[in-house]
């Protein structure tokens, strides 16, 4: 049964020059969990000597015992959690992804979708590639592996130049770490460090639970090098406007989080602020939808002045992977997960807030929920605008088709949900929210292509366009 809720794409982590490589990066992971909770791996580095250990699940089940950290010795580290948002969930889909080049063992992490990853692939397969798994990131390895430039360096931007899509990569190879992160600037990646190490993950959580201390944003487009020197910075690629992914504020990073410069919790209490300049409802107390809810929800209390109560409880010990045993507790359904405060909610006019809906059967059940507890009446406001389109570059969303707002109106939505009133934040009130002006319509900001329908970065595979072709590929 399908999930109604947007699924993060992965996390990554990176480490150069500490001597408890392993154990900092495993614990970057289980920080960045929220990212990816299907499958974690671990590959580490001294010189040529590595290590590499892979599991299904969590971070914290998986790479804590001292038989683990025993066995991925090394000073270096590079680190990745998966959800899989191209490729099938199985054992060869493991990140980091591994293989020994020319110019000897390398390993890859990456975060991010690409939109030209199956042109490649059939032009790689012609030419003879032998592909071990279904993850656009193996066509990186391979078009890095036949690069005709001299050095490692060099390859890897030759191959990342023909690539499209979003990517922010880390890349270990004979202990050295590279970063990279694509031109629009699609994903988050920042630089720390810890001591005398150089530090490099998706978000600053990561950071703050080893004792790093953030440094910056690794740039759009920048390319950055850290071995025994430091830290050296490059800009191979052209210039491109920032696109950055608007849904990380809303959504995908951990509130704790600082990136783009903005954290991320006050970036979500302001989107609930402007949601409540926009929406005014007559209510009794808002209630969050836990746990992605909760800042947009003080936000909006703290501007309507509106009580905010905990009115929903969630069950923290039932994650994503949870599997109803037979047909006969089916009917639980959002019960497994959340369940409505009584107290709270009784003879209450109620306000939820969300930050999206997907399919609506969730909400749908919520909604049900608040009224089954005695509510008088059920608001539902939303702290992003309609989901309308897919994202294509690292977020597993479903199709189009089963998009409810990319077929029916808002009045519809709230007809379908069972809600009193429904409403969602505007575009020009997250932008407003967020970049402090409205969108620029000619040239968006960022990313907001799940709501506007409109993609910066060309989706050559679906659309069935033609990639520029590798110059040795025309051989």
């Amino acid at each position: 049964m399908p999930l109604d809720e947007l699924h993060e794409e992965c996390g990554i982590f990176a480490i150069h020059g500490s001597p408890d490589a392993a154990v900092n990066t495993a614990l970057g992971l289980h920080a960045l969990q929220h990212r990816g909770q299907e499958a974690a791996g671990i590959v580490t580095m001294t010189g040529d000597l590595y290590s590499v250990h892979f599991a299904d699940g969590l971070v914290a089940d998986n790479f804590t015992s001292q038989k683990v950290v025993k066995k991925l010795e090394g000073t270096s580290a590079i680190g990745h959690v998966r959800y899989s948002t191209a490729g099938k969930k199985t054992a060869r889909n493991y990140q980091p992804i591994y293989a020994q080049l020319s110019c000897g063992f390398m390993a890859l992490a990456h975060n991010g979708n690409l939109t030209n990853a199956d042109t490649l692939r059939k032009r790689l397969i012609n030419r003879g590639a032998i592909f071990q798994s279904t993850m656009d990131t193996e066509v990186i390895i391979h078009l890095i592996a036949l690069s005709l430039k001299p050095t490692l360096t060099e390859k890897i931007i030759d191959a990342t130049s023909q690539i499209e899509g979003a990517f922010s990569l880390v890349i270990i190879h004979e202990g050295k770490i590279i970063a990279l992160r694509d031109p629009y600037g699609v994903r988050p990646l920042v630089l720390g460090k810890l001591g005398d190490a150089y530090v490099v993950a998706s978000e600053t959580c990561a950071f703050d639970i080893i004792g790093a201390k953030f440094e910056r944003d690794i740039g759009h487009g920048e390319m950055i090098l850290i071995d025994e020197n430091g830290v050296k910075s490059l800009k191979p690629f052209p210039e491109k406007p920032s696109k950055f992914c608007i849904f990380e504020y809303v959504y995908f990073a951990r509130p704790d989080s600082s990136i783009e410069g903005k954290n991320v919790y006050e970036m979500r209490k302001n989107i609930g602020i402007e949601l409540a300049r926009e929406i005014k409802i007559d209510a009794d107390v808002i209630v969050p939808i836990p746990d992605s809810g909760v800042p947009a929800a003080i936000g909006y209390a703290m501007e309507s002045k509106i009580p905010f109560e905990l009115g929903i409880i969630r069950n923290h010990y039932v994650g994503r992977t949870f599997i109803e045993p037979t047909d006969k507790i089916r009917h639980f359904g959002v019960k497994l997960k959340h369940n409505a405060n009584l107290s709270v909610i009784k003879d209450k006019r109620v306000i939820l807030i969300d930050d999206s809906i997907v399919r609506g059967t969730t909400s749908k059940k919520i909604v049900q929920m608040i009224r089954d507890a005695g509510a008088k009446e059920v608001h539902m406001l939303i702290a992003s605008p309609p989901t309308i389109s897919p994202c294509f570059y690292g977020v597993d969303t479903p199709d189009k088709k089963d998009l409810i707002a990319s077929s029916s109106s808002i009045e519809q939505i709230k007809n379908i949900i069972g809600a009193d009133h429904l409403g969602y934040i505007s575009i020009d009130g997250l932008y407003r929210a967020i970049a402090q002006t409205k969108r620029d319509n000619a040239n968006p900001q960022y990313c907001d292509a799940c709501f506007s329908d409109d993609y910066p970065i060309r989706l050559t595979d679906k659309e069935g366009a033609e990639a520029p072709l590798l110059d040795y590929m025309k051989k």
